[in-house]
């Protein structure tokens, strides 16, 4: 597994971004992340050893503009040169997550047709009125690996219409001390949609305030992956 972030920087963007963590930990740091900057890490796919090989080995997972959204529109003067590493990398298996995936068809490379394999595109929503608009998008773009991340969920959302061709469904909670809680009942309820259509889901992270049985529990940020992975709801298909 590694992590590639060509640019770093983003916008808020829609009710899930109210508590973004980027924003919180560039506030801490006095970082203005309004600007997308372009990082030194841009090559990073392509930068080889002083034996000339490859830095990021053969078979990875990369984690692709995590301190960003890939389809941001500051990023459309870089996102050719990033296309062209990802197609000469084909070893590797880049995964996005966009919240903007109304802009995905302008900003696909020329030979893209149905896809490229070794990208994973995932389509965040929060509430159901984003789910609504954002994949209703998402489920007729040409991809062939397409993830939902309903992170960070503040309400209960019916995606059960959308899960065709979906190959894992990702929870999790809001992190913040104002977080807006999380409440078991949806994480349950997504994950009975997802196993009626055979889509792999997996509960990420609690939130900072999680409802279980209707009682409200404040949690640790430090605890909320591994709380979520006590759980043992994961499925995998």
């Amino acid at each position: 597994m590694a992590r590639w972030d060509p640019w770093r920087g983003c916008h808020r963007y829609s009710e899930g971004c109210k508590y973004c963590y980027i924003h919180k930990g560039d506030a801490r740091r006095g970082t203005d992340t309004n600007q997308i900057v372009k990082t030194n890490k841009f090559y990073l796919p392509i930068e080889k050893d002083k034996k000339g090989e490859y830095k990021i080995k053969s078979g990875q997972l990369v984690y692709l503009c995590f301190s960003s959204d890939f389809l941001i529109e500051e990023g459309d003067e870089w996102r050719k040169e990033c296309w062209n590493m990802i197609k000469e990398r084909s070893d590797l298996t880049f995964l996005f997550l966009t919240k903007r995936i109304e802009r995905f068809m302008d900003c696909i490379p020329e030979d893209w047709g149905e896809g490229y394999e070794n990208v994973i595109v995932t389509c965040t929503i929060e509430n159901q009125d984003r789910a609504d608009y954002r994949l209703n998008i998402f489920q007729k773009l040409p991809i062939k690996h397409k993830n939902i991340a309903c992170q960070p969920l503040i309400e209960k959302v019916d995606i059960s219409k959308y899960l065709d061709h979906i190959e894992l469904v990702v929870i999790g909670g809001e992190s913040d001390r104002n977080a807006r809680p999380l409440d078991y009942a949806w994480v349950l309820d997504l994950r009975e949609q997802c196993m009626k259509h055979e889509v792999s889901f997996q509960f990420r992270q609690c939130g900072t305030h999680f409802i279980k049985d209707g009682k409200q529990y404040t949690l640790k940020v430090r605890d909320l992956c591994s709380q979520a992975r006590k759980a043992g709801i994961n499925v995998d298909y």
